[in-house]
């Protein structure tokens, strides 16, 4: 029996329009100086957008780039006008609501490079072209609840906007299916059920099924109707935190929650939620459980709610790591990468093995509620996340509340360790001695050469640390890249593996695996974001590619193979291959003694200013502290074959350095500054570091670090194996 009622998507649209109508505004000029709350003085329509916290706008990048080329995107302020209050239970619109005007600013644009770069006029802006406007004024208005899925489903969905079909601007929405995604799933497409007017772009797009905002608006066909959207989850691209602070996203997020968590615990009027629809909208699909195999709309609000009551995760790796517990298998790894509790919720949708999604989710909330956290979290906020979680279980199996019971007591138990093995460090941080690198993720790049074409093919991964030796987690890979088109082709991949890696209180280290030919390439040179070098933002190392080289061909002297001052000759072929034991053994025991230190640095490659090539004997008499230095460009003789043969030598730490721009240049200051740096360091495990800061000395215009430009770190840290991975061909 439907009593006269509409069903399905129809009855979705009916619940959810008053909702989204209330949460969508109209994006314009700022008002006047003169201008009222109400007034219409505020010219034409930019586009819309729709507020997803208190406070928070979003829409897209080109509805705020109204006005030209010239005018920053980043600071400007923009007109809001916005319906303040939210329907009542019985009314099909929204009544008694007073239409208002305010200002926002932009408080940030994505992708970042939209500020230096505008598509042209009439052209696509590129993805994810997103803005986030912040409310300059205190008002009361409704927010939209925002998907925690990382993928949309395509079921029929309602897109809205500002239109004027009837001459004046309004809030109207249109019914639609999903049919895809475009750009790595960063926007997804709309069907052509109906137009989408130019003032709708920005507006949401909300899943029917599920009564949740899952794309904002972006562009329409130019011939017949559809378009695409942007998904909201390209939010968690938001540029991260100084370290120590907790980034936009996380704020935003948060406050939604809350906002949502406390619209549902209010009894001060009868005013319709977003989870009071939820649990009227049309059932999808049976529950195999019969009722308990999914949250509840209220249970799933609060556990969101109560979520955002704790400090967010000390890094996207931590989260994955307790999804993974929970789901048995490494959760999907397609960006973005989770980096909120909300986030990995998402990822318990549907879990393998026939696990219920409510189960799933308890578990994990269990693991959350005694988690370390980036600060300690407010008294008694983890403990009222575990109370209810097991309140909740009441209405589920016995066993299942007692399993939760016995993970949450074993949960106490290891975080009780951890604060006992971490006393005397900030809570959170990473277990590392000052000045170190944490244990954590690490980002590894990969980059091949093409043949002899001056192509390059490349991988960018997540490279799990010593508590996982060897696991790699792949974020995104391509091929035939120009050396000057890397640093833009890998933007994006790169700084979602960084969201993955960082901490708060730590940048997660760079390793640049290369053949030594490419030990030159300028990757902390590279901008990906915020504006400045790589490595001035996180430690850069350099690594041989996995697996054992062949060993070098003869060493080019200046008379001749073989002939270089450093020792005695190189034997044709290079040096003598050693037994994998014995070799992986030597290398284990120079690698610890250098971390501890005292340090010296020894020329590798040249003598007196003059090229050379050190043969294997030589380099194996060397004290194991020693660091060897390479001046020379690592391409060319004698230093590539000095490189392969350091490695070959068992040392694990070694300097290079890109040539300088004029080749004659003496190398004595460079290795008088790296004398004193090695001295002054003491012992290598805090090179990375260092040589961090005298990236960021330089790039500060100090000119006592000038030496230190394009010095590189090789550094094979035995705890971070490189699994054996065969490199990309490019296309055939």
């Amino acid at each position: 029996m439907t009593d006269g009622r509409t069903t399905g998507t129809a009855r979705a649209f009916e619940l959810l329009e008053p909702l989204v109508q209330a949460a969508t505004v109209r994006v314009h000029a700022p008002p006047g100086g003169y201008d009222t709350p109400g007034s219409h003085r505020t010219g034409p329509t930019w586009g819309s957008g729709f507020f997803i916290a208190p406070g928070w706008v979003l829409t897209c990048a080109h509805v705020v780039g109204e006005g030209g080329a010239a005018v920053r995107l980043t600071g400007r302020e923009v007109g809001i006008t916005f319906h303040s209050g939210r329907p009542r239970y019985g009314g099909p619109g929204v009544p008694g609501t007073v239409t208002g005007t305010v200002t926002g600013r932009v408080e940030c644009v994505l992708p970042e490079r939209l500020e230096e770069r505008r598509p042209g006029r009439n052209a696509l802006w590129d993805l994810p072209d997103l803005a986030l406007i912040r409310v300059l004024a205190p008002v009361s208005h409704a927010c939209v609840w925002l998907t925690d899925r990382s993928r949309p489903r395509f079921d029929e969905v309602a897109y809205f906007g500002c239109t004027e079909d009837l001459g004046t601007p309004e809030i109207t929405g249109r019914t639609t299916r999903l049919r895809g995604t475009a750009g790595n799933g960063a926007a997804i497409r709309l069907a052509d059920d109906d137009e989408i007017d130019p003032g709708m772009s920005g507006g949401p797009v909300v899943d029917l099924a599920r009564g949740e905002v899952v794309g904002v608006v972006k562009a329409r066909r130019h011939t017949g109707g559809g378009g695409l959207a942007v998904s909201v989850v390209q939010l968690r691209t938001l540029p991260m935190a100084a370290r120590g602070q907790v980034g936009l996203y996380r704020r935003i997020m948060q406050a939604h929650d809350l906002y949502h968590y406390d619209q549902h615990l209010s009894d001060l009027d009868n005013r319709r939620t977003w989870t009071d629809v939820h649990g009227e909208l049309p059932p999808q699909e049976r529950d195999p459980y019969g009722g308990r195999g999914r949250l509840t709309p209220g249970e799933r609000t609060t556990l969101c709610g109560l979520l955002a009551e704790l400090p967010p995760p000390s890094s996207s790796e931590a989260v994955r790591a307790l999804v993974e517990a929970v789901r048995g298998e490494e959760p999907d790894p397609q960006p973005p990468a989770p980096l909120s509790w909300r986030d990995g919720l998402g990822l318990l949708h549907d879990p393998p093995g026939g696990t219920g999604e409510a189960a799933a989710m308890l578990r994990y909330a269990t693991d959350v509620s005694v988690a370390e956290y980036r600060e300690p979290p407010t008294p008694g906020a983890d403990e009222e996340l575990w109370d209810w979680v097991r309140a909740t279980a009441e209405r589920l199996w016995r066993p299942l509340r007692r399993e939760l019971g016995e993970r949450h007591e074993r949960g106490l138990a290891e975080r009780e360790r951890r604060r006992r093995a971490s006393a005397g460090r900030a809570a959170g941080g990473p277990a590392r001695r000052a000045g170190g690198l944490p244990p954590g993720a690490s980002v590894l790049l990969e980059v091949w050469a093409h043949g002899w074409e001056h192509l390059y093919d490349w991988r960018v991964s997540v490279l799990a640390g010593p508590a996982h030796p060897g696991r790699l987690t792949p974020v995104d890979s391509g091929v035939r890249a120009t050396v000057a088109g890397l640093p833009e082709r890998l933007r994006a991949p790169l700084a979602e593996a960084f969201r993955r890696c960082d901490t708060h209180v730590a940048a997660a280290l760079l390793e640049v695996a290369v053949a030594p030919e490419l030990f030159g390439l300028a990757v902390e040179d590279w901008v990906v974001a915020g504006g400045v070098p790589l490595g001035v933002q996180r430690p850069v190392v350099l690594r041989h590619p996995g697996g054992r080289s062949a060993a070098p061909g003869p060493a080019l002297g200046p008379n001749g193979p073989g002939t270089g001052p450093g020792g005695p000759d190189i034997p044709p072929g290079g040096p003598q291959a050693h037994p994998a034991d014995h070799e992986a053994g030597r290398a284990a025991a120079r690698w610890a003694r250098v971390q501890a230190g005292p340090l010296q640095d020894e020329r590798a490659d040249c003598a007196g200013g003059r090229p050379r090539a050190p043969s294997a004997e030589w380099l194996s008499g060397l004290p194991d502290t020693t660091v060897p230095v390479h001046c020379r460009a690592a391409d060319q003789e004698p230093t590539l074959g000095s490189l392969h043969a350091v490695r070959d030598a068992g040392y694990g730490v070694a300097v290079t350095r890109r040539p300088p721009p004029d080749p004659g240049v003496s190398c004595a200051p460079f290795h008088r500054g790296l004398r004193e740096e090695l001295a002054d360091a003491g012992r290598a495990e805090v090179l990375p570091v260092r040589l961090q800061t005298l990236r960021g000395r330089a790039y500060g215009a100090d000119p006592d670090a000038y030496w230190a430009a394009g010095a590189g770190l090789v550094w094979e840290d035995p705890a971070r194996p490189l699994p054996d991975v065969e490199p990309l061909h490019g296309d055939l």
